[in-house]
């Protein structure tokens, strides 16, 4: 049978993901690996989950784990998210709240809500890899989103236009953003929103790495300071992703959405025509988890991950040549690097596995138009402090030639 006679149009636009290629070599003992943008899997709270799980499993709570549930998400774990969400100034309830499998889940839902064929959808340039495979199903046209730029609203409206659709959403990841580990300051967050108020647009607030501050002073989410000028949630136009994948454990697929009641009902009917739910015993499971070591649990993370981090930059300033320049995160996984113009990415990551055995992303990934060629991202998140010097001397030594 010739299947691609009856493929949607939109399957052109699915690629297989570079990052999820990369992990594969996470196999090969040799290889050091900056790639995947993954947690350490021996920072997970496994113990913990055991006994939860355990508790869950041999008591009165069985039945109920075992069975189908509400679209909505298990309500003691909303709950709990909607505590979580008052501490960083976003005061709601649980019905504010819709539990995804995972953050990724959240932005294909949230694509599929809104965007038609040639709508647009402004990211940033770069912008998360994930982001742009979950929306390109949706055939959009990407726009670069420059939140410290002076572009008009009117001129977005325009370049929509002339597209043949219109603009739809901003989406950003705000803190310690997957690639670049960028940070953007409260001024830059209400000019978002002033922009999105012009265009009458949602923005999608990618809060994956927020709770992985290690240094300086937390600028609250885009969803906080609107907020604070609209009064509810109820009246705002952010919808804020999460995501327990960077904290407690990505296996276990359990992410949410928070924002205005409307917008989640809506949501709550595409859940349902779906997969109906997300795992009940993994949402029971988080719930448990969370409520007991949270707070201690991403403290301990932090710190490991803050050393890796400084390792990172300590390394880059010895072993870099004159003309590469990186990002100094203050939190996440993540710096990017720019190389000097000419270079190639992935053809230097062509050459860095053949002969030093070392991994990271090519940047052009991260790029709607698939420019960028003269960037990367390394990861630190996966490999401890002396590995983190040996790979990256090796990278350096590789770009001196």
């Amino acid at each position: 049978m010739n299947w691609e006679q009856v493929f949607a149009s939109r399957t052109s636009r699915m690629k297989a993901s570079e990052i999820r290629e990369l992990l594969k070599l996470l196999d090969q003992p040799d290889i050091i690996s900056f790639a995947g943008g993954i947690p350490d899997p021996a920072l997970f709270p496994a113990a913990e989950f055991q006994t939860a799980i355990s508790d869950i499993l041999s008591g009165p709570r069985a039945e109920a784990a075992l069975q189908y549930s509400v679209s909505e998400g298990y309500k003691p774990l909303r709950d709990w998210i909607a505590g979580q969400m008052a501490r960083i100034g976003v005061p709601c309830d649980a019905d504010n709240i819709l539990i995804t499998s995972g953050s990724q889940q959240a932005l294909d839902y949230l694509g599929k809500l809104m965007l038609s064929p040639r709508d647009t959808a402004l990211v940033g340039w770069p912008t998360y890899l994930g982001a742009l495979g979950a929306f390109n199903a949706y055939e959009p046209e990407y726009d670069r989103l420059d939140p410290r730029g002076n572009r008009s609203a009117a001129d977005y409206a325009e370049a929509a236009a002339a597209k043949g659709g219109r603009v739809k959403f901003a989406y950003m990841s705000v803190d310690f953003a997957n690639p670049t580990g960028e940070t953007l300051d409260a001024a830059t967050r209400h000019h978002m929103l002033k922009l999105a108020q012009d265009l009458d647009i949602a923005i999608i607030e990618d809060a994956a790495y927020q709770s992985l501050r290690f240094d300086g002073e937390a600028v609250p989410p885009i969803l906080a300071l609107e907020i604070e000028q609209k009064g509810s949630i109820e009246a705002c136009r952010t919808l804020y992703c999460g995501s327990f994948s960077k904290t407690l454990a990505p296996g276990l697929r359990v992410g949410w959405i928070c924002g205005a009641k409307e917008v989640i009902g809506r949501l709550v009917l595409m859940k349902q025509a779906a997969d109906l739910h997300s795992s009940t015993l993994n949402q029971m499971a988080i719930a448990d988890v969370a409520g007991r070591i949270f707070d201690a649990h991403v403290a301990k993370i932090k710190a490991a991950y803050r050393a890796r981090r400084d390792a990172t930059l300590a390394a880059l300033a010895e072993h870099m040549p004159a003309g590469v320049e990186w990002t100094r995160p203050e939190g996440g996984m993540f710096v990017w690097i720019t190389l000097p113009r000419g270079m190639d990415g992935a053809a230097l990551l062509a050459k860095s596995l053949q002969s030093q055995r070392v991994a990271f992303v090519p940047g052009s990934a991260f790029f709607a138009d698939g420019s960028g060629r003269n960037t990367i991202r390394l990861s630190f998140s996966r490999a401890d402090e002396a590995v983190i010097a040996t790979g990256i001397q090796r990278l350096g030594a590789l770009l001196r030639g």
